[in-house]
């Protein structure tokens, strides 16, 4: 263990902690809750904690303020300062901006909580990889293959995992192109940001009628979308945390009154409800557990991430996404499912960070 700086003094004994929250993102606000609950749940007796903020502009900040001023959102108003990691690896942690110059504070773990492009996609990962600090969640590679839907899904059903029937369009194809492309789909689909979170972008389409809406407002969110055939059946999540030996929480079921899983009802349940465990027969739920485990192995992913999949009337599972940084308050769908295996809030916490420095 080498030599750290926290509040301007070395330090031997604890090991210092950087979570990340908000982000240059359209998901900062999920973010914020997250990474409050993450923030509470470390223990101190263990771990000295910083934490550091990026705005929706994607300006860092070391923030060293209470953590209700994360979860409102007041956080900007300080007390902060600027920083950023350090790519330079004899650094191994953050500079900070301080009045009397640039101090340098030694990093044992990142935990980054920000959802979404800029902290979910691979990016961040890259800049903890560089510098060489341990990285809470998937690498690099991970990160960006399960943000890239159509990759994700080519990895996957070459494990031998079924994936829905799709096609992806480029920014600038004609409707021509477009049309000849999608003709060999059945209605209802799902038209999608290639690489996008929370649902964002995302309509589904029942008639070719609306299709070109739809395409357009994928656009908006990514150079690249992909149109998914609907899958008859209900979503299932399967929670997935380690790396050599793997937990897997209890299964849980999305139900649905109408439409799809999109942002809102993600986060307020208006008309969607949440199962668990999932009410499906135990042997249902073994192989749902067993096939999370394998696209979990298949996309190279540690550390944790909920593998989302469908479940069909004939029984048949078929991948849908990855999350790889999934929502993290205490009442998450990731958190429930493994609540329901035994583990705490807490101690889900801190085996996420003890898997990332064992890890490296």
């Amino acid at each position: 263990m080498g030599k750290r700086k926290i509040d301007g003094q070395e330090s031997m004994d604890k090991r210092t902690i950087l979570v990340l929250f908000g982000g240059c993102s359209t998901e900062y606000d999920v973010s914020l809750q997250s990474a409050s609950a993450v923030i509470r749940a470390i223990n101190r007796e263990e771990f000295h904690v910083l934490t550091m903020g990026i705005t929706r502009e994607g300006e860092w900040y070391l923030y060293e303020g209470e953590v209700e001023q994360i979860e409102n959102n007041t956080w900007k108003k300080g007390p902060v300062s600027r920083a950023c990691l350090q790519p330079d690896r004899s650094a191994h942690g953050i500079a900070i901006w301080r009045e009397n110059g640039i101090e340098l504070c030694y990093i044992d773990v990142v935990f980054p909580v920000l959802h979404g492009k800029n902290g979910e996609d691979g990016t961040l990962q890259g800049l903890c990889q560089l510098a060489g600090i341990p990285c809470v969640g998937p690498d690099m590679l991970g990160s960006a293959i399960c943000m890239d839907k159509d990759l994700a899904h080519r990895l996957v059903e070459d494990a031998g995992i079924k994936v829905p029937a799709s096609v992806v369009l480029q920014k600038g194809e004609s409707k021509d192109q477009a049309a000849g492309k999608v003709a060999g789909l059945k209605y209802p689909v799902f038209v999608k940001p290639v690489r996008a979170g929370s649902s964002f972008g995302i309509t589904k389409v029942n008639s070719s009628l609306y299709l070109a809406d739809a395409i357009e407002h994928a656009f908006e969110h990514d150079r690249e979308v992909i149109i998914e055939e609907n899958i008859e059946g209900f979503e299932v999540g399967c929670a997935i945390m380690g790396n050599k030996e793997l937990i897997v929480g209890r299964v849980d079921e999305i139900e649905l009154a109408d439409g799809f899983f999109d942002y809102t009802e993600k986060y307020t349940l208006k008309t969607s409800k949440i199962h668990m465990p999932a009410r499906i027969p135990e042997e249902t739920e073994e192989r749902i557990r067993e096939t999370g485990m394998k696209i979990y192995r298949a996309l190279g992913l540690k550390d944790y991430s909920r593998v989302d999949m469908f479940l069909t009337p004939q029984g048949e599972i078929v991948f849908n996404e990855v999350n790889t940084i999934p929502g993290f308050t205490a009442h998450s769908r990731f958190p429930s499912m493994m609540k329901a295996k035994g583990y705490t809030f807490e101690q889900i916490v801190d085996r996420l960070i003890r898997l990332a420095m064992k890890y490296e």
